[in-house]
């Protein structure tokens, strides 16, 4: 658990340059679609670079076969609406503010958690096996929630900075939350469909490799759409998304599907590892601040980042007290 919770942290440091970096590229003049799609063009080569040694990418030709539909749904979900969605939020606020509310996916991926099964042996015909809803991880989603009212603290300076005549809500910002929380849900949804779809064994590489190779055909649409309104990418954007699809494309997301994939039969424990995404806040804010200039936060956006944080290290603390009673080590 602690090598997962490591890298679950890990991985959050990398993928704060997403937040930093299309934060930027929005700023300067670069369309969304294109901060989104060169990523996962970049990310084939670069995948398929790692997956030559001893040809495994066979391996992944072959379970896309096998199984088309739920590759390329999953990783449509997983892949491609999370990250569209992601860099549309990006022209509604500075890196920080966009990572702090993206940490509704640490409640979403616990309240996820009863839309799947664990095999409990055969069935009652001894040849199929039996299968068990899991349940609510109820602590870990009290947890969450606390992260939660820090999120909201993060989001209240915005309504302060409003004067009182103005009653109407800000619709661009409305939109941005709405697209911030259907990201949040689409990447764990893909992710936990993945993991569940793809036989025991199945590397960590192979599965990303896979689901970024299956959702091209929404990249690929994407870009046609593009294309048609006359958008095109900057010289900016061609080099920032591929700092992007470095670290937050191949490092960052290999290390949080690994980390999620070694804890992936215990629900309390996952739940656990994507809590740590949160991570994500401290370093948008500083990347943001310190390479950017992005606007600092409010002190009371200040203390629901430190709610946030604090949220993630009680929520190790709970899942190392229940291992040691449980005998876990």
């Amino acid at each position: 658990m602690k090598k997962a919770l490591a890298l679950g942290i890990l991985s959050s440091l990398f993928f704060a340059f997403t937040f930093v970096l299309n934060r930027q590229m929005q700023v300067g003049g670069g369309h969304w679609i294109w901060s989104s799609s060169l990523r996962f063009y970049y990310m084939v080569p670069m995948l398929f670079l790692l997956m030559l040694p001893r040809r495994r990418y066979r391996a992944v030709f072959a379970e896309i076969r096998r199984n088309p539909r739920a590759w390329f749904l999953w990783s449509t979900v997983g892949f491609g609406i999370f990250y569209a969605c992601i860099t549309m939020a990006a022209s509604y606020g500075p890196s920080w503010l966009i990572a702090a509310t993206w940490q509704v996916t640490i409640v979403a991926g616990a309240l996820l958690t009863p839309l799947f099964y664990q095999k409990t042996g055969p069935g009652r015909t001894g040849v199929s096996e039996a299968r068990v809803r899991h349940a609510l991880p109820v602590k870990q989603l009290v947890v969450s929630a606390f992260i939660l009212t820090g999120i909201v603290l993060v989001q209240v300076q915005d309504a302060i900075a409003v004067p009182p005549a103005t009653v109407a809500p800000d619709v661009r910002a409305l939109a941005g939350m709405v697209l911030v929380l259907v990201a949040a849900f689409a990447y764990p949804l893909g992710n936990r469909k993945m993991m569940a779809s793809v036989p025991p064994g199945f590397g960590t590489m192979e599965r990303v490799f896979g689901m970024t190779l299956c959702s091209l055909p929404f990249w690929l649409a994407l870009s046609a759409v593009g294309l048609f309104a006359g958008e095109r990418p900057t010289a900016g954007q061609l080099i920032q998304t591929f700092a992007v699809a470095v670290f937050s494309g191949v490092i960052a997301t290999i290390l949080f599907f690994k980390a999620t994939e070694m804890v992936q039969d215990d629900v309390r424990q996952l739940a656990v590892v994507e809590s740590t995404q949160a991570g994500e806040v401290v370093f948008a804010l500083l990347g943001g601040a310190l390479v950017f200039k992005d606007q600092l936060p409010s002190p009371v956006a200040l203390s629901g980042i430190v709610v946030v944080v604090a949220g993630i290290f009680l929520n190790a603390l709970m899942t190392k007290k229940v291992d040691q009673s449980d005998g876990v080590s």
